[in-house]
Order: C-alpha cells, then structure tokens, then sequence
C-alpha cells in the first residue's frame, strides 16, 4: 500500500484531526485556534491525498504515490495562500517556510532519505 493510501486513510481518525492540531500549534499558525480553519484544512489534505491516491503528483519532489499527510497539509495550506493578502497572509506562509524547514523528510521520496 502507498503511502499516499495510507496517509489518506488515516484522515477519518481522530488521529488526523489531533495531528493537524498539534502540527498548528506547535508551528504557530495564526489560524489555530479557528476550528473551521482546523477542519477544513484537514478536508482539503485529504483532498491532496485523494488525487495523489489516483496519480496526480502535487509536489515537484515528491510522488503521488509516497505523498505523506504533512506533505498534504502543507501543500493545502500553501494553495489557499497563494493569492492571500489578508491580515495572516505573511503569517500563515511563515508557517508553511517553518514546517517544511522542520520536517524536510516529509518532502522528498522516501528512497532519498535511505544510506
């Protein structure tokens, strides 16, 4: 099974949910206390995961198929700032520079990481 269906199905446990909590406080992301926010940006990680699931790369370094859930997230956070200009936009793309800087593993394939 590819990482991608596995990620994906861990998206409808609370585990999913208690991971994107954390990763949204630890990281501090100005939207973290807005449960909508916290909500739907797990729907739209899922959504990533699900066309990864059917071929569709989304990520210049990585495969559908090992596409992981905080590749996910943080490829959803980054397509719903693209055009921001809000009060949090400079905010919400510093997590996104804070979380990949941190988690560098979760952003290549799986076979660049291996001696």
């Amino acid at each position: 099974m590819s990482v991608a269906r596995q990620s994906l199905a861990l998206t409808g446990l609370f585990e999913a949910e208690l991971l994107t909590e954390l990763m949204l406080r630890f990281w501090p992301h100005p939207l973290a206390d807005d449960r909508e926010f916290r909500n739907d940006i797990l729907e739209k990680a899922a959504e990533v995961l699900r066309q990864a699931v059917s071929g569709t790369a989304v990520l210049e370094d990585v495969s559908a198929a090992n596409t992981n859930f905080v590749a996910a997230m943080w490829y959803a956070e980054w397509a719903a700032t693209l055009e921001l200009s809000d009060e949090f936009a400079d905010k919400r793309r510093d997590w996104l520079t804070a979380i990949r800087r941190s988690l560098p593993g979760c952003f290549c394939n799986p076979d660049d990481l291996s001696p």
